[in-house]
């Protein structure tokens, strides 16, 4: 919910990090934003469990990457 909810209003995500003990919105809004960025029509309990793990996946590979880190983002504006 982080991620999409600052993806949806525009943030910049280049300086953002995941914090588990956050918690932010509610229940309804966060089942509103997965429906919406899962990419299906309707879809099943299995689908959308199957969507947030392999975008939690996705995500922490990403904030680990040596290629993502502040470091080097200065490096490679605008990739």
């Amino acid at each position: 919910y982080q991620y999409l909810s600052r993806y949806k209003r525009k943030e910049d995500l280049d300086r953002f990090f995941f914090i588990p003990e956050r918690t932010e919105g509610t229940e309804k809004e966060w089942l509103k934003l997965l429906l919406e960025f899962c990419g299906r029509h309707n879809p099943s309990w299995t689908e959308l469990s199957n969507f947030t793990h392999f975008l939690n996946f996705q995500l922490s590979k990403c904030e680990k990457s040596v290629f993502c880190s502040p470091a080097i983002g200065k490096d490679f504006q605008g990739f």
